[in-house]
């Protein structure tokens, strides 16, 4: 074990820990999760401390041998926190250990962040862990920074990472949709409003307004990655660059770009961007707009595919796993229920972020750690969640066209459809018919002479435009 000290004391850390006191303290003040910090948000982090040391570096502000630790330690940090989001390694997370849900408004992840750069340095210098008289967590890893700006700058980076990712399983979910549309363009059926029968739609039409609304959402996110390319990095604590030399301001941010070879800015108002969160609110909310359009879709194939023989049954959905403990040849809709639960939990967590956003006081949001956490894991969850539902759902669903037909015929909805032919009146007659006799319409209309079942499909199909196979 080896000693560290601080302002409050002194505390053992273990020989090969790359992180140190600041960071154990945070371990011991704050309930375990079980939860890690988000993998954008560390790799981001490292990529701030990264262009803040090589700034610092041309600014004349940090030696060249001490650089040279930074940077190949970030460098080597950020490959192994890549295979943690590629899903070849959690070993990260033994360096970063701090829980996501932390007080302080994210100190005890930068502390972390620090921490490991620099024992991870120290170890490159061929020094031991914690002999921080050759390179520092503070005054040499955190030069010219505070929490206040890297935090929010890593979480925005993070952001639009994931932004992108999300913003690639909506193109994949529109376009397992539009495949449908294509597929289903010529199965007549009947339309419903209000749980009602209506008038006569095409399955297609139906999927290719579920494609058009997952369209939207994907433009939005397009759009919504503006929103986070404005960062408040070299604000320091409360965005008038307190500790922080000019040159610094004016140029950490140009590096940050080139490292992350994104499109981000300095904000105009420093001041402005490390107090207020509202941009975080408003792109969310974004986010939970596209949870909307799923909950809609699936409960849509939820309905569509209900029975199958005591229901509507004029989709199948791809059979996943057995349905019932005790009903033998059950198969439930796992898929939409599964993305309809994960879209319920990121509308709870726009009520989180909106809540939090409103909760800074004066000069900081203390909040901003779970804030930024629930923040990015609806990116996350949304994602993958759009990817399994285009692929274990949406692209093994089946129509069922007999099924569809039927309905449609045996709804008196189909009525509307005759008017122009036969007039209002004659239609109005044989519907009050229909229903006074309990029989289906097709049945009435056959019954009346004047048209039989093909004649009628006829008609349909001539007024939607579709063919008949």
């Amino acid at each position: 074990m080896r000693i560290e000290k601080d302002s409050l004391g002194e505390m053992e850390i273990p020989d090969d820990a790359l992180y140190g006191i600041h960071t154990l303290r945070s371990v011991k003040n704050f309930p375990v999760s079980s939860e890690f910090n988000h993998p954008y948000m560390i790799k981001a982090f490292l990529q701030v401390k990264l262009a803040a040391a090589e700034t610092n570096y041309k600014c004349g502000l940090l030696f060249k041998e001490k650089f040279d630790a930074i940077h190949e330690a970030a460098e080597k940090l950020i490959e192994e926190t890549d295979d943690a989001i590629s899903g070849k390694s959690d070993s990260i997370y033994k360096k970063i250990i701090v829980d996501p849900y932390q007080g302080g408004a994210g100190t005890s992840l930068n502390m972390n962040i620090n921490e490991v750069i620099a024992n991870e340095g120290l170890k490159l210098m061929g020094k031991e862990a914690g002999d921080y008289a050759y390179l520092h967590p503070l005054d040499d890893v955190n030069l010219s920074q505070s929490t206040n700006d890297t935090f929010p700058t890593a979480l925005k980076i993070a952001s639009i990472y994931l932004i992108r990712e999300l913003s690639e399983s909506f193109a994949a979910l529109q376009n397992a949709l539009q495949k449908k549309e294509n597929e289903f363009r010529n199965v007549l059926k009947l339309g419903r409003t209000q749980f009602q029968d209506a008038v006569p739609i095409t399955l297609g039409q139906e999927f290719g307004s579920y494609a058009q609304a997952v369209a939207r959402d994907r433009w939005r996110l397009y759009n919504a990655e503006e929103r986070l390319r404005s960062v408040n990095m070299g604000g320091t604590a409360v965005g008038n660059s307190v500790s922080a030399t000019r040159e610094y301001v004016l140029n950490v941010n140009s590096v940050l770009k080139k490292i992350t070879k994104l499109p981000i800015a300095k904000n105009e108002d420093l001041i402005d961007a490390t107090q207020n969160l509202d941009v975080f609110v408003e792109v969310h909310g974004i986010l939970k707009a596209g949870a909307v359009t799923i909950i809609k879709i699936s409960n849509d194939l939820r309905f569509l595919s209900s029975g199958p023989m005591g229901g509507i049954g004029e989709i199948s959905l791809p059979p996943m796993q057995a349905g019932s403990s005790i009903m033998p040849g059950k198969v439930n809709p796992v898929i939409p229920e599964s993305a309809i639960q994960i879209s319920e939990l990121i509308k709870g967590h726009d009520v989180i972020i909106t809540n939090l956003a409103g909760s800074g006081n004066l000069e900081l949001n203390a909040f901003l750690p779970l804030l930024g956490h629930v923040f990015l894991k609806s990116f996350s969850l949304l994602r993958d969640s759009n990817y399994n539902l285009a692929k274990n759902c949406i692209e093994g669903i089946k129509a069922d066209a007999d099924r569809c037909r039927q309905n449609l015929i045996s709804s008196s909805a189909i009525a509307a459809s005759l008017i122009t032919t036969f007039g209002y009146d004659a239609i109005s007659d044989l519907v009050k018919y229909a229903h006074e006799n309990n029989m289906p319409f097709v049945k009435a209309l056959i019954k009346s002479k004047l048209l039989d079942e093909k004649e009628l499909l006829l008609i349909l199909s001539k007024e939607m435009g579709v063919k008949i196979e």
